[in-house]
């Protein structure tokens, strides 16, 4: 019974530490999916939730433990992108597949969210290492993660290896640039631009 009495508290206090947390990530990704450079501030994340930043650090630690539980957050959310694109099926059904659900997928909160947060980190790796090495080791994590997801995504066709690596690393910066110009506004189409994509990567993994 006394143990009982003990720890029933302490879940209980738990599961209200992990809602204020949760609650806390919500906030930042609302407030960094407006693309506002200022929502990186964590003074403005506690403003935003009604806290003081004392609050937010004791759950985070600091703003680097913040940003990275951020960026896990939206990992979590958003999966093994390919294997949930079209698991099974031609190389053409399974690179469409694959861009139609990051052309959707970026335009999320949690995608803009990464987008500004990533504006306003250091560019150079080093320097991101030293000043936010919790963030850096999230960002770092993603690549070999989306490069396991993308092998295995055509893993029983046959493809030279070397060239799903390459596909791997064109496909995110390639929908970015198109996400960007839909964002931004443009006179070209997007479609044509979306189609031109796949049919060259689907030229490419074809090829003997």
């Amino acid at each position: 019974m006394s143990e009982q009495v003990t720890t029933t508290p302490t879940r209980r206090a738990n599961r209200r530490g992990l809602a204020t947390r949760e609650s806390m990530i919500t906030a930042a990704i609302t407030s960094l999916a407006s693309g506002d450079p200022a929502s990186v501030s964590g003074n403005r994340i506690a403003r935003d939730i009604g806290a003081t930043w004392g609050v937010v650090k004791y759950q985070f630690g600091d703003i680097d433990g913040l940003w990275a539980a951020v960026l896990r957050h939206t990992a979590d959310r958003r999966g093994d992108l390919p294997a949930t694109a079209t698991p099974r099926g031609s190389i053409r059904e399974r690179v469409t597949g694959l861009v139609d659900a990051m052309y959707l997928g970026l335009r999320t909160p949690e995608a803009l969210a990464i987008e500004t947060l990533r504006a306003a980190l250091p560019r150079d790796t080093a320097e991101l290492e030293r000043d936010f090495p919790l963030t850096a080791a999230e960002l770092a994590s993603w690549k070999p993660n989306w490069d396991h997801a993308c092998e295995r995504e055509f893993a029983d066709l046959g493809i030279d290896p070397g060239r799903i690596r390459q596909i791997a690393a064109l496909l995110p910066a390639a929908m970015r640039g198109i996400t960007s110009e839909r964002t931004l506004g443009t006179y070209g189409n997007l479609d044509d631009a979306r189609t031109g994509l796949i049919n060259s990567i689907v030229a490419f993994l074809e090829q003997p």
